[in-house]
């Protein structure tokens, strides 16, 4: 019996350490355990605090706050966009009107259906990262040939389009992810960029009402916020030109999304 404790031991540890001397990239056993992102919200105007069962994120360039402006009223505007309705236009607009650069998560359906939308984000200076090709439940993609599909696919419809570079931003769909689904973000050279703020402005047929939004959006600003709002909504298109001068009269300015890693 010691003998054979000893034999399934000594496997073990060969197994473990074969997983060690994996050449530095390879993704190794790594927990497809899936999990959908969250933080709690506060009204002190302080950086929502990250939970201990997600700080692993931070071993794999994922960011949802950018935790050097703890002390620096600076937000980051982002928009989760996967089609148009009128109101991604309206609000890109309102951006271009005040100067501002947003971070806008494109799926293959914008490139495609409206690329002259596309277009004026890049020549306006906003970022355009990656929200997959298809929206699927990217913690449920388990083969990196997939999962690079999804991404890389991507970010070539958009370099035909635009002849740039997409940028290496990558924000799961739906918040949903492992800690595999991070890893394979990693190892394809992308930033993973959750939010430290969001609200329910996503269901066209159940928009929040505007005073509301606004007052709720501006209760919970804090310094280096990562804010994440759906451009389809006609509730923030109709708000988008107050909350700018609002943000801009409480002291702080929109930053451009690098600086959470730069």
């Amino acid at each position: 019996m010691k003998s054979k404790v000893l034999k399934t031991a000594g496997l073990a540890f060969l197994c473990l350490l074969f997983c060690f001397l994996l050449p530095t990239g390879q993704v190794c056993a790594l927990s497809t355990r899936a999990y959908g992102w969250y933080c709690k919200h506060n009204d002190t105007h302080t950086q929502p605090v990250l939970d201990e069962g997600m700080k692993f994120i931070e071993k794999y360039d994922a960011y949802y706050v950018n935790q050097k402006a703890k002390d620096e009223k600076v937000v980051y505007l982002t928009f989760d966009a996967g089609y148009e309705n009128g109101n991604v236009k309206k609000i890109l607009d309102v951006l271009d009107a005040h100067g501002v650069k947003g971070t806008f998560f494109l799926l293959e359906h914008v490139i495609k259906s409206e690329p002259e939308l596309v277009k004026q984000m890049v020549a306006s200076g906003h970022t355009v990262a990656n929200h997959t090709r298809t929206h699927p439940d990217m913690s449920g993609i388990t083969d990196k040939g997939l999962f690079n599909g999804q991404l890389q696919g991507l970010a070539d419809e958009f370099k035909a389009l635009t002849g740039q570079e997409m940028a290496k931003i990558f924000r799961p769909p739906q918040g949903r992810f492992s800690e595999q689904t991070l890893a394979f973000a990693q190892e394809l050279g992308y930033k993973t960029l959750f939010w430290s703020f969001a609200y329910a402005d996503w269901d066209n047929k159940k928009q929040p009402d505007p005073e509301k939004a606004l007052e709720k959006i501006l209760a919970h600003l804090h310094p280096g916020e990562v804010m994440l709002l759906h451009p389809t909504s006609a509730t923030n298109a109709a708000i988008m030109d107050r909350l700018l001068c609002e943000i801009e009269a409480q002291g702080y300015r929109v930053g451009n999304i690098e600086e959470c890693w730069s």
